[in-house]
């Protein structure tokens, strides 16, 4: 997701960014062709307000919270290949165009309303968000009452389509058992208010047909996704095909804006514009983050500063704290956890080092076949080969943390089951022997197998390790002659 510059970053910002990189660079490992695409959103009410307390412009405002992110970005390796901004030019013509569509096609009206308005959300409220004593919660901020003309998009008119849609759908939503979240959402009785009287709000898109208004923040925003993928785009733009990228593959969001925004009025948008079922988006819903028991708040100030734990424990235990945990849950987070992973982290690459001494003398001649390989070694090379099937699978279903945990638990159990059982054979005075050769064949393929299998995690530390491996076991960027079968191009 494109994020709401604000307020500077926090670790939930890190924890999202890093698993959609961890997505990003699996998929690029496996040799298939990856756009990653990630943001910023500039526009809306707290963002011009908070610029006038500040005194300055809200493009100020935006261009410093922006530069922010990007340092932190930086900081962590994300890969995206896209940046988006909904202030860029680009960005503003295809919102234009979108809403010139949908009023042709009859797809928005205006009228008067007078309603409960949350200034936190940027939205008009009903009585669905009332609580049992008839209060709005504290979630919403401030709620003021107002009575205003606005624009307003049909969304009732795709209610019954988007309830048989989800329905049938079998991956629109994952994890499965928040489907039930969005089907409960589906069910609006009003349309969807998309505009902001300029005379409260100056800070966004301006409506192309009618210049006294701008568009409400979240039907600019969701509109990143096709936008800087493309669509409408001039042919000089600068921007990718969008006929090449679309339908996302996965869009990486958490639970908290799944609904309404991208489980019900994201795929009414779509549908209004034209899209198909077919061409409608996978969203990979992650959980919140709790400090103390308490949900991450910047609010409550219990927020934890990503670039803090950067400078304490480095940038790839961050990234191992994301791969280890199970994005469809709600995760604790605290520095005792970080401290934790640390202490993973450095048995992991003291593993790295282990098997980079044993293997500064190999060459890819000294390669032994599998039939002349001791029975220990052969056993020890299924072992892995059985991990490396497994974690693949644990991959492609998203279960990174499955991932992590399966290759931990064998670097514990290896280290004491086979490292210390073949150390006689590894510093044997008969460099040459076959004895020597076969253990090292089988640490030379779980050397490989460790750096391919923590790399969209660990990118910093497998880039140093890569950049260690004798030249006399590389071919053109990999390991010369490697047991194992099914290894990505």
């Amino acid at each position: 997701a494109i994020d709401y510059t604000n307020g500077p970053p926090h670790i939930g910002h890190a924890y999202e960014k890093v698993l959609a990189d961890v997505l990003a660079r699996w998929h690029r490992m496996k040799g298939e062709e990856v756009y990653f695409l990630t943001g910023v959103d500039q526009h809306g009410q707290k963002v011009q307000q908070t610029a006038e307390k500040l005194g300055i412009t809200p493009q100020e405002h935006v261009n410093n919270i922006t530069a922010q992110f990007q340092a932190l970005w930086d900081r962590l390796g994300i890969s995206n290949d896209g940046w988006a901004s909904t202030t860029d030019p680009r960005h503003k013509a295809c919102v234009q165009k979108i809403l010139t569509d949908l009023k042709d096609k009859g797809q928005l009206y205006k009228k008067s309303y007078k309603g409960f308005y949350s200034v936190r959300q940027e939205q008009f409220l009903t009585d669905k968000e009332r609580d049992a004593e008839g209060n709005f919660g504290p979630e919403w901020g401030e709620v003021v009452e107002l009575e205003e003309e606005n624009w307003y998009f049909r969304l009732t008119d795709h209610v019954e389509w988007m309830k048989q849609f989800v329905e049938k759908s079998s991956n629109f939503v994952l994890p499965a058992f928040r489907k039930a979240e969005v089907l409960n959402a589906i069910d609006f009785d009003s349309d969807l208010c998309i505009s902001r009287p300029k005379s409260r709000l100056s800070w966004g898109i301006e409506f192309p047909f009618d210049p006294e208004f701008v568009t409400y923040v979240w039907f600019d925003a969701l509109i990143n996704y096709i936008s800087f993928a493309g669509y409408l785009a001039e042919p000089d733009s600068g921007l990718p095909d969008f006929s090449k990228l679309w339908p996302a593959d996965c869009e990486v969001i958490g639970k908290d804006i799944l609904v309404p925004a991208h489980g019900v009025y994201w795929p009414a948008m779509l549908h209004a514009m034209g899209f198909s079922d077919e061409e409608m988006p996978t969203l990979l819903v992650h959980g919140w983050w709790n400090i103390n028991g308490e949900k991450m708040s910047k609010s409550i100030g219990n927020v934890i500063d990503p670039l803090e734990v950067c400078k304490e424990f480095g940038a790839d235990v961050l990234r191992l704290w994301v791969g280890s945990v199970d994005y469809s849950q709600d995760m604790s987070v605290s520095y005792t956890i970080f401290e934790r992973t640390s202490d993973a982290y450095r048995r992991i690459r003291n593993t790295f080092r282990y098997l980079l001494s044993n293997l500064n003398d190999f060459t890819n001649d000294d390669f032994v076949s599998a039939a002349e390989m001791l029975e220990f070694d052969k056993w020890a090379l299924a072992r892995l080969q059985a991990l490396v099937e497994e974690t693949t699978q644990a991959y492609e279903d998203y279960h990174f943390h499955s991932a992590y945990r399966a290759w931990y638990d064998f670097i514990v159990s290896i280290s004491s089951e086979y490292f210390d059982a073949v150390k006689d054979r590894l510093y044997a005075d008969a460099a040459d022997s076959v004895e020597r050769r076969s253990a090292q064949s089988v640490l030379a393929n779980m050397l490989e197998a460790m750096v391919r299998q923590f790399a969209p995690i660990l990118t910093f530390t497998c880039d140093e390790v890569w950049e260690k491996y004798p030249e006399g076991m590389m071919e053109d960027g990999r390991v010369a002659s490697v047991q194992l079968a099914g290894w990505p191009a």
